[in-house]
């Protein structure tokens, strides 16, 4: 009985950190031209499905501007974060009850505001306001979606 219980919560354990280190882990092939093609195929794609999309989006460039900060390329950095802050105005205006994966959405852009206050915590004092103005984007888009979610 006892081992049955060990195997049980360690198969939940491993089940339940399976997606945090999913959502964690950055790709090392994601590049600025992946991203710009990625942005170009949200904009085409039909509305219902660009919210999703643009979340997803704007998750990787956190990602990969995270990893940029680390390596010292700052101003490529700092260029992500702008292209953010206009997507997740994107996200916010555009967001509608017909939308698919909207809780998808939502979770992506809680993840990405979580990333990037890592990184706020980390920056240099002079990087900050443009990371707050970053986070404040991204919470207000998640906030929009969250409204949509719970007005179904």
């Amino acid at each position: 009985m006892r081992s049955a219980l060990a195997i049980m919560l360690l198969l939940g354990l491993s089940l339940a950190a399976a997606p945090l280190h999913a959502a964690s882990s950055s790709d090392p092939n994601l590049s600025e031209e992946t991203l710009e093609a990625l942005v170009s195929r949200a904009n085409q794609a039909e509305p219902r499905y660009q919210c999703f999309l643009y979340a997803e989006i704007v998750h990787k460039m956190s990602e990969l501007s995270l990893r940029q900060y680390s390596a010292g390329e700052v101003v490529k950095a700092s260029h992500l974060l702008k292209q953010i802050q206009r997507l997740s105005r994107k996200i916010r205006l555009s967001v509608t009850r017909k939308d698919k994966r909207l809780r998808n959405a939502e979770i992506m852009l809680n993840r990405t505001s979580f990333r990037l206050t890592e990184l706020l915590h980390s920056s240099d004092i002079q990087y900050r306001p443009l990371i707050k103005q970053t986070i404040a984007e991204v919470n207000e888009a998640q906030n929009a979606t969250l409204t949509q979610v719970f007005s179904k």
